[in-house]
């Protein structure tokens, strides 16, 4: 099982003039570790359960560029794209050049969105929500043939492109990994089987079921549900002097036994190295055995 670290929070004790230096510190720290991802949300206020919305955030796929600079292993995504902040074109080419500059590290991780309030308070279009799952469906296959050989023409509902030129291509092979977030039964999940390489469901008493809901839809789709990567968002919580991590352990390997691959999240108390000292020490190489 691998982890991945989450930063969903960059309202630090040192405010923004050190954030810099300290979230470079963060992701060095994480990526020696052994953390098999390094993610951040993709979101412009601050969601609710983290933090007030006036906290600080910032934009996700110029802080995984920032983190790529400071990272040698860890694959770098955002858990969860919403799919309404970026035309398909502007978000499979930076992407692309993510994971070009990075070595082939780079995911795509994408959902419907459900940020109202952010998205009108800047002036992203919402659109209702089938409309929006209309576009992830459609963006699923733009993006899959701007990874392709195929650089013709693509029309659909809400995209018309005229050629899907894509130089440099991604290093990843036959392209950056896609994961679809969320636990809808009837889209999200038969997307993931029908688009994706992974998907990201929240650890949650359905979780057992939402994996034999995604195996029925493998089959379905002449799928093959164990070639996917099945990942569930979970904190990483082991308390502020690590003695939770016994807890968090037991967690993991309850998770492992119902064939989980990954466990993203977030670490409370980040940017406190000590907390990734523990991870080091002894959860990653605990979750790596399971």
């Amino acid at each position: 099982m691998k982890l991945g670290l989450q930063i969903p929070d960059f309202t630090w004790p040192n405010g923004p003039a050190a954030l810099g230096r300290e979230l470079a510190e963060v992701a060095r720290a994480a990526d020696d570790a052994g953390f098999g991802y390094l993610a951040v949300m993709d979101h412009f206020y601050q969601i609710r359960g983290v933090g007030p919305t006036e906290n600080d955030m910032l934009e996700a796929y110029t802080t995984l560029g920032y983190l790529a600079a400071h990272t040698r292993r860890a694959k770098l995504l955002t858990v969860i794209t919403g799919v309404l902040y970026r035309q398909p074109g502007v978000l499979a080419k930076a992407v692309t050049t993510l994971d070009v500059l990075s070595g082939g590290r780079a995911m795509l991780g994408i959902g419907a969105g459900w940020n109202e309030e952010e998205s009108r308070g800047l002036g992203f279009p919402f659109p209702p929500t089938a409309e929006r799952f209309q576009m992830l469906e459609e963006t699923l296959q733009y993006v899959l043939r701007m990874w392709s050989d195929d650089d013709g023409p693509f029309s659909s509902a809400h995209i018309e492109a005229e050629r899907l030129l894509n130089v440099p291509q991604a290093l990843s092979t036959p392209h950056p990994p896609i994961m679809v977030g969320g636990s809808g039964e009837k889209k999200t999940l038969r997307f993931v089987a029908k688009y994706a390489d992974a998907c990201n469901i929240f650890d949650g008493p359905e979780l057992e079921h939402k994996l034999d809901v995604l195996r029925a839809h493998c089959e379905a789709e002449g799928r093959d549900y164990d070639e996917l990567t099945k990942t569930v968002y979970h904190p990483l919580n082991i308390g502020p002097d690590g003695k939770k991590s016994g807890e968090l352990k037991t967690e993991l390997s309850r998770l492992a036994g119902l064939g989980i691959d990954g466990v993203i999240g977030s670490v409370p108390g980040i940017p406190d190295l000590r907390l990734i000292d523990v991870f080091a020490e002894d959860v990653i190489p605990f979750a790596e055995a399971l």
